[in-house]
């Protein structure tokens, strides 16, 4: 369990219920030495988490319709299971803190517990990166939005989307949510172009709130930036390769090899010289090995897609008059 690296017994289970029947829960929690308050801390874990699943989460997820959240934690998709944990923490440490009072029966005193542990969590964790705990439409942004009842909705409903973690998809707004929710409050029924008018309105709203910049940047920049990046989807072909991320282009790729292969090849040729080979011969050689040679670092290029440069090689190995310039420049270089 969360919180401690040593496996929950049922007696340690038993020994939270015991102090909680002895109201000494919290004095116990706030008296122990870490080692035996992550015990503590796993074994209330283990009492609290099925609570918060049956009467906190799987409601949640009914109303998101995620069936595959609904079957279990190990079916769970990534951003709701981080919610779980956040919501079973809140619990565990609202426990800690405030069972200082006898508690015949643990299960039913938490279960009075989950909505305020976890509102309250809710709101630290808000407030933590700045976004405002319990948004209101500040007077002066109502006025800048002409008293427009729709925009002013929307703005409370950016100061919350903003404390989110998660984002919207693919999508830092959730406006097919919030398209509905216009239709309600303005009477106008959702159509083909609402969509793009909430995207203008949410730009309106946000220009108004950038007339205060440090109260922007405050309670919208900065919870805006502690927002979790969306994972691009994968393609409906799961056995299909993403394209490799191409960090240099290609004919940079093909002047290193050239130039590495052009150093082997001087080497090679110093090398042959100084074993007292024919200079012609040994040039024509080496030439040979390195540059007529199929090159596997070229194996990945599309058909007609390779390089220019291979293509004069080739041709150039086969004229021998302008292979004996090739060992003429080899020599000259190698001041030979």
């Amino acid at each position: 369990m969360p919180g401690t690296t040593h496996p929950i017994r049922p007696v340690d289970v038993a020994g939270v219920r015991e102090l909680a029947r002895a109201g000494r829960l919290a004095g116990s929690a706030s008296a122990a030495p870490p080692r035996d308050l992550a015990r503590l801390r796993g074994a209330v874990y283990a009492v609290t988490w099925p609570l918060v699943f049956a009467r906190l989460t799987k409601p949640l997820e009914l109303r998101r319709r995620h069936p595959d959240c609904l079957r279990g934690l190990e079916w769970m998709r990534p951003d709701c299971l981080d919610g779980f944990h956040d919501d079973v923490e809140a619990v565990v440490e609202h426990a800690l803190r405030r069972a200082t009072g006898p508690i015949e029966n643990l299960e039913g005193w938490l279960a009075t517990r989950l909505n305020p542990a976890t509102v309250d969590a809710h709101r630290r964790r808000r407030g933590e990166i700045g976004a405002l705990q319990r948004p209101r439409l500040p007077a002066w942004l109502g006025d800048a939005l002409g008293g427009d009842p729709w925009l002013g909705e929307l703005a409370v409903r950016i100061l919350l989307w903003v404390g989110v973690p998660t984002t919207a998809g693919g999508e830092l707004w959730p406006l097919a949510g919030w398209a509905a929710h216009r239709a309600e409050v303005t009477g106008e029924p959702a159509g083909r172009d609402t969509r793009d008018t909430l995207d203008r309105e949410v730009r309106k709203v946000l220009a108004a709130m950038r007339t205060r910049p440090n109260w922007y940047a405050e309670h919208v920049e900065r919870p805006l930036g502690h927002k979790r990046a969306p994972v691009a989807p994968m393609p409906a072909d799961s056995s299909a390769e993403l394209a490799a991320l191409e960090l240099v282009r290609p004919h940079e790729v093909d002047d290193a090899r050239l130039s590495g292969l052009a150093e082997q090849a001087l080497r090679a040729i110093e090398a042959r010289l100084a074993r007292g080979q024919d200079p012609a011969v040994a040039v024509t050689a080496v030439v040979r090995v390195l540059f007529g040679a199929a090159d596997p670092a070229v194996l990945d290029r599309l058909p007609r897609n390779g390089s220019t440069r291979d293509d004069w090689l080739s041709a150039a190995l086969a004229d021998d008059a302008r292979l004996d310039r090739i060992v003429t420049t080899a020599l000259t270089v190698l001041a030979r």
